[in-house]
């Protein structure tokens, strides 16, 4: 055979292997044009990108609440598992070993000269009677809050508000959860695309025409795509097929990605510590720090009794008033920074996880696809016809510079 010929046959071969290189590059640029770059890059509107999941965070994260947390937690149930009784013991813990400095700072700053010049054994009764009353404040506290719980703060808006701000850590829930699955994405566009490159090398021994190798490319580009996508989440159901249960890649992990899910969830965003800022800071924040100022000027009258014939005379109504008010923003404060304890967050954290992993697991496949699936449908056509675009883009590399032809 003359070399010419052995040439030709080199030529023809390499087309099924670099439509698997065409394959790979399109579905590893996919996956990385859904997720990257986090801000936008290039002037806007038209030239330039940013990741789909972050350019749609809100949207996203509405999306993950309504097809998975909506499901498997209300607030009542989060903060039930949470032991509200225990975060309170938590809080009297951190409050105990400073009720002398509290109550120094509290009265110093509204009454210095008093507060100063009483003898060291009243100001010993008042440092006492805090600290026992401070187990009833919290008991009474927490019974009040925990009926009002769902209507103190919303989950929801919570969890898509965190999402939206921080969009690396949206990034994180999809790529932690869909880890096994995207790796699959990637490789697959290596054998899919030497696959279809086969029938792409037929076509073209036969039919030579310019035009075969840039529309076969811009195929292969995006028929590697779509099927990549379709066995991760189809079959829904699962069936049996020469012995082998056929089902969906991803739905296949519903126990592994649910306790993933779950471990992000729990320990980044449904904490012990951000639904008490969110309840603090949140639309309803005023109703929250009310009821926590309420019980602590309740402290305050039944504390100051002790001390009525030097402080009734020393301070007088509005100053008796201002010296609750304090107390009673103290206690805000405090409650922001007590639970501020990660190892506390962790500990009430992994007891949350477990029961909402067990729900999600139980979710039926249908709903389950959606906690993923929406990174992908979300402007899919376009990952698409980006791949199919540099499919055509190495076919007409191809016909260029190893077949010696131009359009």
């Amino acid at each position: 055979m003359e070399v010419n010929s052995y040439f030709e046959l080199l030529k023809l071969a390499s087309i099924p292997f670099i439509a698997g290189i065409v394959g790979f590059i399109t579905n590893w640029l996919a996956i990385k044009l859904t997720f990257y770059p986090i801000k936008f890059w290039g002037i806007r509107p038209i030239f330039g990108w940013q990741g789909i999941i972050p350019s749609k965070a809100r949207k996203m994260a509405e999306i993950s609440v309504d097809s998975t947390l909506s499901r498997i937690g209300s607030v009542s149930d989060i903060v039930e598992q949470m032991s509200p009784a225990l975060i309170g013991e938590h809080i009297l813990e951190s409050l105990a070993p400073r009720t002398e400095e509290l109550v120094d700072e509290i009265m110093l700053k509204r009454h210095r000269t008093l507060w100063q010049n009483l003898p060291r054994p009243v100001k010993e009764l008042v440092y006492e009677r805090v600290k026992s009353q401070l187990p009833r404040i919290m008991q009474n506290l927490v019974e009040d809050i925990g009926p009002k719980i769902e209507s103190l703060f919303d989950l929801k808006l919570m969890v898509i508000e965190k999402l939206e701000d921080d969009k690396t850590l949206l990034n994180k829930i999809f790529l932690e959860c869909g880890a096994q699955e995207f790796r699959f994405i990637i490789k697959s566009g290596l054998w899919f695309g030497f696959l279809f490159g086969l029938p792409q090398l037929i076509l073209w021994y036969f039919l030579p025409y310019p035009w075969i190798l840039p529309v076969c490319g811009f195929l292969v580009g995006w028929a590697t795509n779509w099927v990549a996508l379709n066995m991760i989440f189809r079959p829904v159901k699962p069936f049996k097929f020469l012995g082998l249960t056929i089902h969906g890649l991803f739905l296949k992990r519903q126990d592994d990605v649910s306790e993933s899910f779950c471990k992000i969830i729990t320990e980044e965003i449904l904490t012990v510590d951000q639904i008490a800022q969110a309840m603090l800071k949140g639309s309803e924040a005023k109703r929250t720090r009310a009821i926590i100022q309420r019980h602590f000027e309740n402290m305050v009258d039944d504390t100051v009794g002790l001390i009525k014939p030097f402080t009734q005379a020393a301070m007088g109504p509005k100053g008796f008033a201002e010296l609750k008010e304090d107390a009673g923003l103290k206690a805000v404060d405090l409650s922001k920074t007590t639970l501020r304890d990660p190892l506390f967050n962790q500990e009430r954290a992994k007891v949350v996880q477990d029961i909402m992993a067990q729900r999600m697991k139980e979710l039926p496949s249908e709903e389950f696809q959606d906690l993923l699936r929406p990174c992908f449908q979300e402007d899919e056509i376009k990952l698409i016809i980006i791949g199919g675009i540099l499919g055509a883009m190495a076919g007409l590399a191809q016909l260029a510079y190893i077949f010696g032809q131009s359009l």
